[in-house]
């Protein structure tokens, strides 16, 4: 039998005795490669952080202690190790296991919210809190950050509160990004042990007050000693800048040292205060195809081979490529336009843009505010920056957005990736709050292309927007079939009609193939329906007013929350217009939603073809029924009379 098959929670873990831990971190990375080559996730991160997961569960006792995972894409392993391993055949499917720390599933998890640099203050806070109660120092909190989490400023937010305090709290910095050579062996022990002693500290209070207080050459032989001590960690180590902010520092460590890691990390607990374990991993670690992928060591795979690392099947063009080639064009004929994004240079497509204008592409690193008002001082300078973020990344630089670009009007175009429903990765990753969160940024323009040929033309019209900040927004995944207009009116892209209109179905963005499918759908049961495309959906287009204006129902689909989304906003809009008709508003409720399928996550809000229709044809009969009985007792009233 497998180690791994007798896991059940951590205690087994630490049940097990050194020499059988590279068998089980060996047999950890087999199941690893065979489970996620066959559900797709977040393969390269996991492989990489084995070792530290085995020792991090062998030194800390959770759930007493609390594991704090920064991206929790790289919790797979610590799923494992606390009884879960059973349920990775279904990995991020519907009904199955989350791709990140969930608490419903397990009292291990903690932070189900799975954007980076959050850790550090959820941390902090848990510290706080049991110093109040008593519990800190009979509780340990531990965070662990890393896979680019500490370019995010949030995450130095929290370590300078973190090292103004003298609260027991352990940082684990998994560095897969930088090429330290790791220091081990009995040296570093004696260092390390020096460095988490309090008769170390003892020591250097004692000397610091002593030479403080010898009359003239105390203070300046004080600077001088602890300026060479200083300069000389500076030049061997990276520790300068932890130790600067008053964190003590042990590493760096060899992260796939099972023994080392331990070492290290019950040192650090066992000192009172705030310590920084730096842990060298390598993403993809064992894995031949990860870690001969120089782009992202399998960050992130589909279902792949797992022999090979090839994906299985071929799919055809998506939206992603679509916006990477036309950015390319534009930045051919366009010498104002920039690229930036925040550590997602790949997954947004702008790395083709990188590659052949390199001096007019700038990653900021998990920074998005950063990543906004830096492109508002672009666009003051001149520029026309293109912002590429995935869509639920955005709501981290609202403040921005408003302020920043649409306050000073600056001409930056932000294109979303992976709107709306996204599924697979679950409550924190659908990108379904732009919608509704734009709405209110005065002069901003969103754009929500239904296919390849919109996507291309409504970018082309952002970057002609020089005076306000426009959106252009799309899903996740490949391209569905061209939806060309049979008409246009006034702007509005007409989809499909049947007979003579009685309602009007506005659809937004990638609904365009329902809208069509509803209008069938509703001809066979004679009902007039006219499905239109607006294009832009902010502001409220005047000839989408005057559209409702001639119908007897509107209904509106949306690929967001239906909360104060494009629907609101046009029912919002009809109200200051005095148009008076009724409008039915779809979208995706005001509710964190379940990982699962795009299709099933869409089935279960009720936005199918069949679901729309069937609502529209029960909003009439009620309608009907409604004025059915006004006249009713019109004629009732009459005959009274």
């Amino acid at each position: 039998m497998r180690l791994l098959d007798g896991i059940r929670d951590p205690r087994d873990v630490r049940a097990l005795e050194p020499g059988q831990l590279p068998e089980l971190a060996s047999e950890i990375r087999d199941f690893l490669v065979e489970k996620v080559s066959a559900t797709g996730g977040h393969l390269g991160p996991n492989l990489g952080v084995v070792e530290l997961t085995i020792a991090l569960h062998r030194v800390f006792r959770s759930p007493d202690d609390v594991i704090l995972w920064d991206t929790g894409h790289q919790a797979y392993v610590h799923k494992m190790l606390t009884g879960r391993a059973a349920e990775f055949d279904r990995l991020r499917q519907g009904g199955g296991l989350s791709g990140y720390p969930s608490r419903a599933e397990s009292p291990h998890d903690v932070i189900e919210n799975s954007h980076a640099s959050t850790a550090l203050a959820y941390a902090d806070g848990i510290a706080k809190a049991w110093q109040i109660s008593g519990d800190l120092g009979r509780r340990h909190v531990v965070a662990v950050i890393g896979d680019g989490a500490l370019t995010g400023g949030m995450a130095w937010e929290a370590l300078n509160n973190i090292a103004a305090s003298d609260r027991p709290l352990v940082i684990v910095v998994n560095d897969n990004a930088r090429s330290y050579s790791p220091t081990i062996g009995g040296l570093a022990h004696h260092l390390s042990t020096l460095r988490t002693t309090r008769g170390y500290e003892r020591v250097m209070d004692w000397g610091k007050r002593v030479l403080h207080r010898t009359p003239i050459v105390g203070d300046p032989l004080y600077g001088a000693l602890h300026g060479v001590k200083k300069g000389v960690k500076d030049m061997v180590s990276p520790q300068g800048m932890f130790e600067d902010l008053g964190l003590k520092y042990i590493g760096p460590v060899d992260g796939h040292d099972e023994s080392e890691l331990e070492f290290a990390l019950a040192l650090a607990r066992d000192f009172e205060g705030p310590v920084i374990v730096h842990a060298i991993t390598h993403k993809g670690h064992g894995y031949e195809p990860a870690e001969n992928d120089e782009a992202d060591r399998f960050h992130g795979v589909g279902v792949i081979d797992p022999g090979t690392g090839r994906p299985v099947g071929v799919s055809g063009p998506t939206w992603t490529g679509v916006f990477a080639d036309e950015l390319v064009q534009a930045g051919r004929h366009r010498d104002e336009v920039v690229a930036i994004t925040a550590a997602m240079l790949g997954p947004t497509g702008l790395d083709r843009f990188a590659r052949e204008f390199p001096e007019r592409t700038f990653d900021v690193g998990i920074a998005e505010q950063h990543a906004v008002t830096s492109a508002a001082g672009m666009a003051y300078a001149g520029m026309h920056p293109v912002v590429a973020l995935y869509a639920t990344f955005l709501n981290r630089a609202f403040d921005q957005v408003l302020l920043d670009c649409a306050l000073h009007r600056a001409g930056v175009t932000f294109v979303l990736d992976r709107a709306g429903v996204t599924g697979d990765d679950g409550a924190s990753h659908n990108g379904m709050w732009d919608l509704s969160m734009l709405q209110v940024v005065p002069g901003l323009r969103i754009a929500a292309p239904r296919d390849e040929q919109t996507l291309r033309e409504e970018f082309r019209e952002a970057l002609d927007v020089s005076d306000a900040p426009t959106v252009v927004r799309f899903p996740k995944g490949s391209l569905g079939p061209s939806m060309p207009a049979i008409r246009c009116e006034n702007g509005l892209d007409v989809l499909a009609e049947s007979g003579t209109p009685e309602v009007l179905l506005v659809a937004v963005g990638t609904f365009a193939g329902l809208a069509v499918d509803v209008v069938e759908r509703l001809r066979a049961q004679g009902i007039g329906v006219k499905a239109v495309d607006p294009r832009w959906v902010k502001p409220v287009p005047s000839a989408l007013i005057d559209a409702a204006a001639s119908a007897h129902l509107v209904v509106t689909v949306e690929d967001g929350i239906r909360t104060g989304g494009v629907g609101s906003a046009l029912a919002n809009a009809l109200q200051q217009a005095g148009v008076d008709v009724p409008i039915r508003v779809l979208g995706v409720p005001e509710m964190f939603l379940d990982h699962g399928k795009r299709a099933d996550i869409l089935a279960t809000c009720g936005l199918t073809a069949q679901d729309v229709s069937r609502q529209i044809v029960e909003t009439i009969a009620r309608r009907s029924s409604e004025r059915g009985s006004d006249t009713d007792a019109q004629a009732s009233a009459s005959l009274g009379e």
